[in-house]
């Protein structure tokens, strides 16, 4: 799930802290909250929450606000540095702490998060306090074209797979005068290459955020796996492919033969017909050293300078509250409900793909997403140096080990 928020001016948010609101509602007449969040194919289950809240709260209202990805995070950055964000918005674990830190957002409950598991709340705690409740998390999968294995005679994978079964069926699957090809493997960290490092026995980050383990052997391992793929074992496009056409449409041509996605891609694969009758998903195949997924998850935050803390906050909790979850979740839209035991509407919305297989396999291992108070910076110094591992410019080992130096002079600074 998008994740990412630009650095250019999110320093500015840490001069921002000032007073919060007040913490009385209205004395008199409606409350009008507004709730922002930037994917509308959540907003229609956001909506039917929305509704079932301010029915048991008629004098509240909550005016829903949508806006693109692209725009999001500069209109709320914008929206905070003149004490005017929304009073309820979205938020991700890899923003959170700038965010709390520059007294954008107010402190949130932590009794409100009984029933996540703790890889969904630990990304939203900072400075010894929660800043936001988790309402949806998001799994990376396996994701596999079964008229292509059928094609190959290549049984379909299972939860029980692991790295090899990876490559010895994709090697079956790529077949170059069709231009077709056994795995895509763009550089991508949240679905990829972050657990494929922890699967390795690697880390992305010591347990205290201070230090990098991109230099680790089970790391470099982990980002192996891929460039071995597109490089060494040559079953997988060359990385300029994924700048000419996004991975979520490459998959959808039935030129590939597995990917590894998102859980979230249920609801574009579901839109077409013809794709959603020949893919279907499993849990990440298991690593040379253990188990491990990545679990990421949105949040909840409430600003620390609305004028209705009371409406807002209850309007949080209500979210993240199991009617709230069971609501989200029978709204079937792209994203699974965190509070566990609420997920079978977001099966049933989705019958044709294992989701609940997904879900049931990976949240055991589930692993936080990686973050520290400046991840924006040092993974922007992930990102750029790893394009030269991606197109073999130069040895994986030899750039992991580059920005592990790189990630320690930033992480000092913190």
């Amino acid at each position: 799930m998008r994740k990412r928020l630009p650095i250019a001016g999110l320093l500015g948010l840490a001069l921002l802290a000032s007073g919060c609101g007040s913490s009385e509602p209205e004395k008199s007449g409606n409350v009008e909250i507004s709730y922002a969040l930037w994917e509308k194919n959540d907003a229609p289950a956001a909506q039917k929450i929305i509704d079932a809240f301010q029915k048991a709260n008629p004098g509240v209202t909550v005016k829903l606000e949508i806006t693109p990805w692209d725009q999001y995070w500069t209109k709320l950055q914008t929206a905070a540095a003149g004490g005017a964000a929304p009073d309820v918005f979205w938020m991700s674990s890899l923003n959170v702490r700038m965010y709390a830190k520059g007294g954008v957002i107010a402190a949130a409950d932590e009794s409100k998060t009984t029933g996540f598991t703790p890889a969904t709340v630990a990304g939203y705690r900072y400075d010894g306090k929660l800043w936001a409740l988790p309402f949806s998390v998001s799994l990376p999968a396996l994701w596999y074209d079964k008229k292509l294995f059928d094609a190959a005679g290549v049984k379909y994978p299972t939860a029980d797979w692991t790295w090899d079964d990876v490559k010895a069926a994709a090697k079956k699957l790529t077949d170059p005068a069709k231009k077709q090809w056994g795995i895509m493997t763009p550089m991508w960290d949240q679905g990829g290459f972050y657990n494929t490092m922890i699967q390795a026995g690697g880390r992305v980050l010591s347990a205290d955020g201070k230090k990098s383990g991109f230099d680790e052997a089970g790391s470099i391992q982990g980002l192996e796996f891929w460039t071995d793929l597109m490089i060494k074992d040559k079953v997988a496009p060359q990385a300029q492919v994924y700048n000419d056409t996004e991975p979520l449409q490459l998959f959808q041509t039935g030129k590939i033969g597995m990917q590894y996605g998102g859980s979230w891609f249920a609801a574009t694969y579901a839109a077409n017909p013809e794709v959603k009758s020949r893919v279907d998903l499993v849990p990440l195949p298991k690593g040379p050293a253990q188990e491990g997924v990545i679990v990421a998850s949105l949040a909840n935050a409430v600003s620390a300078k609305t004028e209705h803390p009371k409406e807002a906050t209850a309007f949080a909790a209500f979210f993240a509250s199991e009617e709230g979850q069971k609501i989200f979740s029978d709204a079937g839209g792209a994203s699974i409900s965190a509070r566990e035991g609420t997920q079978d509407g977001f099966y049933k919305a989705y019958p044709d793909f294992n989701l609940k297989g997904l879900f049931e396999g990976s949240m055991p291992h589930g692993v936080e997403y990686p973050v520290t108070l400046d991840t924006a910076k040092w993974q922007d110094v992930q990102n750029k140096l790893l394009v030269d591992a991606w197109t073999g410019k130069r040895p994986t080992a030899d750039v992991a080990k580059d920005i592990a130096v790189k990630m320690n002079e930033i992480l000092a600074k913190e």
